[in-house]
């Protein structure tokens, strides 16, 4: 398994040793990483150094799905992950595949002509949906709904537990129109 970012993904509850902070060009840096559904709606967030590449981190992302449901116990594995080319390797597609995930992720330039230079060896290309991957436009959309909220977009917040708290309170306040009983 190739090891992610510094911060400790898998337990939500205990403060990472870099408080999701990473050095880049533009000086310390976070990302919010999210997990959403088809209409928008956030289903896991997580917050790692701005850095780090955002491929380990999907794994995290969906080890902490659980979709509730009437008549049974939650869903943890979704029927398809729309993601971009940053999501594009071997190792991510057979994880995917293993769990029964189907991947909707475009192939990056440089895999498709290193896949060419191989000839026959190359194997075939990944299988690509490309109006399923229209959909994909959802989760950067939410990002902007996200990044709306000031502290989140400047992250003014010393902690990564108190950041990722604020993040999850906005996941919550974009959900809340969807649960009320009220039109």
């Amino acid at each position: 398994m190739t090891r992610g970012a510094g911060s400790n993904y898998t337990n939500l509850g205990i403060e990472p040793p870099d408080h999701g902070i990473g050095r880049s060009r533009g000086g310390l840096t976070s990302k919010i990483h999210h997990l959403v559904d088809g209409r928008g709606r956030p289903l896991v967030v997580l917050v790692g150094p701005g850095q780090a590449h955002d491929g380990p981190v999907l794994e995290h992302l969906l080890a902490h799905v659980k979709v509730h449901r009437r008549g049974g116990r939650p869903r943890t594995r979704p029927d398809r992950v729309r993601a971009d080319k940053a999501y594009s390797s071997r190792a991510t597609r057979t994880r995917l595949r293993r769990r029964g995930i189907g991947a909707v992720i475009p192939e990056p330039s440089d895999q498709i002509a290193n896949r060419k230079r191989r000839g026959a060896r190359g194997g075939r290309p990944p299988a690509f949906n490309a109006e399923d991957y229209k959909g994909r436009n959802v989760v950067e959309r939410n990002f902007n709904v996200v990044k709306q909220w000031r502290g989140l977009a400047t992250r003014y917040d010393k902690l990564a537990l108190v950041y990722r708290g604020a993040a999850v309170l906005r996941a919550i306040t974009l959900w809340l129109p969807h649960l009320s009983d009220t039109p």
